[in-house]
């Protein structure tokens, strides 16, 4: 099993750089993992959130498989506690598909994107930068991971 994360644009911030590095280090001990940045979708002054969410799902689709299960990072998904996030993660472990998180612009998904998804996780009910996200959500995982494994990073 492979997991993506697919994000538009790119971690500016030194410190969130070195935090997805070393999460995304650590990962590597449990799963092939990658993120594939997409770059921003510039529309000029005359600023079009539903074109822009479109050309968005359209770079989105390039990078996704219709045989991965796919998540959406979206503010109105299913909120789980660590346990149960890495209760998730092992069940669509146990499928052998490969998983794909996906975090949206700043406007969220295009409706296609919606429609192909098979589920939606929200990391909290607080809104955090998209680069923030990303480092939330990596963490996020290797707790999983480190819970699944009986590691003493989660204490339980």
């Amino acid at each position: 099993m492979k997991v993506t994360l697919i994000t538009i644009g790119k971690t500016d911030d030194t410190y969130l750089k070195e935090g997805l590095s070393k999460y995304v280090s650590r990962l590597k001990h449990y799963v092939d993992f990658e993120i594939k940045e997409i770059p921003d979708v510039k529309l000029g002054k005359k600023q079009n959130v539903v074109k822009q969410k479109e050309l968005e799902g359209k770079e989105i689709l390039k990078h996704i498989s219709k045989s991965s299960f796919i998540v959406l990072l979206d503010e109105n998904g299913r909120e789980f506690n660590s346990l149960e996030y890495s209760q998730f993660i092992q069940k669509r472990m146990n499928t052998g598909l490969d998983l794909i998180f996906v975090i949206g612009g700043p406007f969220g998904f295009s409706k296609e994107i919606y429609e192909m998804a098979n589920q939606k996780v929200a990391l909290s009910q607080m809104t955090f930068s998209h680069q923030m996200v990303r480092l939330f959500f990596t963490e996020q995982l290797y707790r999983a991971f480190s819970i699944l494994k009986g590691e003493k990073y989660h204490h339980v």
